[in-house]
């Protein structure tokens, strides 16, 4: 007969071998019911309305519930309605503008913030505070300071014999007032990003450029900026996508896409249509549309910056 090999007395059963694997699964049930609300709220305000405006874009809708299958149309419609056109450029106008100046502020404020001086925190915080107010009551603000001869700005620029533009009633001025006014409530959102990528550059590299006889710029330039990258790329994506798909209630607000649809937005004109003029699925093809212009930028930039690393060739 052959003996039958019998386990060391130290030797776990095999029983026991089961142990590690029905943990690892109730961990990972334990991980599926904390993420189980965030994916359903993402799944009914994000997911649905995503795949139901992509369907609407096929369809007619009268706004009172009535839908006509006319497939390619709206999409027909849109590259032959010189307002959207417009919109569209008037956006790309907007975001050349915009995007590099608010990375531009943004960085220099977080260069400027981690220095230590005093009352540095109270800096970081009045920088930051039009964040946590509402965009609305922002845009009330601006326009009251805004508003023709008797605004503020009119009124402290008039004290010294200088006469105000119209600000907001005149094309180009309405767009330049936007955009700083659009500046100066996302600096700090960005500023806050930009200095935490700042605070994760190890010290010891500026200690030894500094022994190196290292200056200002050759630090930023050789130490600050390549290790700044990812962050760099992360804004550079966010801050576009936000530009563009965000900011309705300022504009609403301060000229509600004029003076002459000078300031009519894609994302201005998509709500003029849906709300305004009923033409849901109109909109929704519109939508549509700027959803395969932000994933194609997105792609690019990717593709462009290998990720946010520039190029560096870094794998």
């Amino acid at each position: 007969m052959t003996a039958v090999a019998q386990a060391p007395a130290g030797a776990p059963s095999t029983t026991s071998g089961r142990r590690p694997t029905s943990r690892r699964r109730r961990e990972a049930l334990a991980a599926m019911l904390f993420l189980a609300p965030d994916m359903l709220g993402l799944l009914l305000f994000l997911g649905i309305p995503m795949v139901a405006c992509l369907v609407l874009g096929f369809f007619q809708v009268d706004g009172f519930g009535g839908y006509k299958w006319i497939g390619l149309g709206n999409y027909e419609r849109m590259f032959a309605d010189p307002l959207f056109l417009h919109s569209l450029r008037t956006t790309l106008l907007y975001l050349v503008i915009l995007i590099p100046g608010l990375f531009v502020v943004s960085l220099a404020l977080a260069l400027l913030v981690r220095q230590r001086f005093p009352l540095v925190g109270l800096v970081r915080s009045m920088l930051f505070a039009p964040n946590v107010v509402s965009l609305v009551v922002v845009a009330l603000v601006w326009k009251f300071m805004l508003t023709d001869q008797i605004g503020v700005i009119d009124r402290i620029l008039g004290f010294f014999g200088v006469t105000a533009p119209s600000w907001l009633g005149t094309p180009k001025w309405a767009v330049g007032s936007i955009l700083v006014v659009t500046i100066w409530f996302a600096m700090g959102y960005y500023m806050l990003i930009f200095l935490a990528g700042l605070q994760d550059i190890p010290r010891e590299y500026y200690e030894v450029a500094k022994l190196d006889g290292a200056g200002p710029w050759q630090t930023f330039r050789h130490i600050t900026w390549p290790l700044l990258k990812p962050t760099s790329f992360f804004i550079l994506l966010t801050s576009t996508v936000s530009m563009m798909t965000g900011g309705l209630d300022l504009l609403y607000v301060l000229t509600s896409g004029g003076p002459a649809n000078s300031t009519t937005l894609i994302i201005y004109y998509i709500y003029q249509q849906a709300f305004v003029y009923g033409e849901f699925g109109y909109a929704s093809a519109i939508g549509a549309f700027l959803v395969v212009i932000l994933l194609i930028w997105s792609a690019a930039l990717f593709a462009l910056t290998r990720g946010g690393r520039f190029g560096d060739g870094d794998k």
